[in-house]
């Protein structure tokens, strides 16, 4: 990925020893940002979509353990979060709904990210999709 901006998760010390379980550790959790797609990259998960798919961000969080921590699914709007702080999140949203990651599933219409840097990924990927960023 050409003039690519990476931006690594925050992750909270109370939850790591959880996260491992998983297979998720810093060297291998991050969202890959550049001038086409958007990728997050989670332990063995994947999930990827072209910037010109992100139609909305909000910066939220704070978040409680239970519902942020690990890879989760959303029973009410389908969406995706990559968890690894409680203090929290980028939720971005799409146009296209992208793929699922299991097999059999809806496509996800949106995710929660909980990169480190929330403005700094919030900003970038504004600027790239071309929309506003979050307030």
């Amino acid at each position: 990925m050409e003039d690519a901006q990476r931006f690594a998760f925050r992750f909270d010390i109370r939850y790591r020893p959880a996260l491992l379980a998983l297979g998720v550790h810093p060297g291998n959790a991050e969202v890959i940002l550049d001038d086409e797609s958007l990728e997050v990259r989670f332990g063995r998960w994947r999930i990827a979509t072209p910037v010109d798919n992100v139609s909305c961000l909000e910066v939220t969080g704070p978040y409680k353990g239970y519902r942020a921590i690990g890879i989760r699914g959303s029973r009410v709007d389908n969406g995706i979060t990559f968890g690894t702080s409680t203090a929290g999140g980028v939720c971005v949203l799409f146009h296209e709904p992208v793929p699922a990651l299991l097999p059999g599933l809806r496509p996800h219409p949106g995710m929660t990210v909980t990169v480190a840097d929330l403005a700094g990924f919030a900003s970038a990927v504004a600027e790239r999709a071309g929309i506003d960023p979050p307030a």
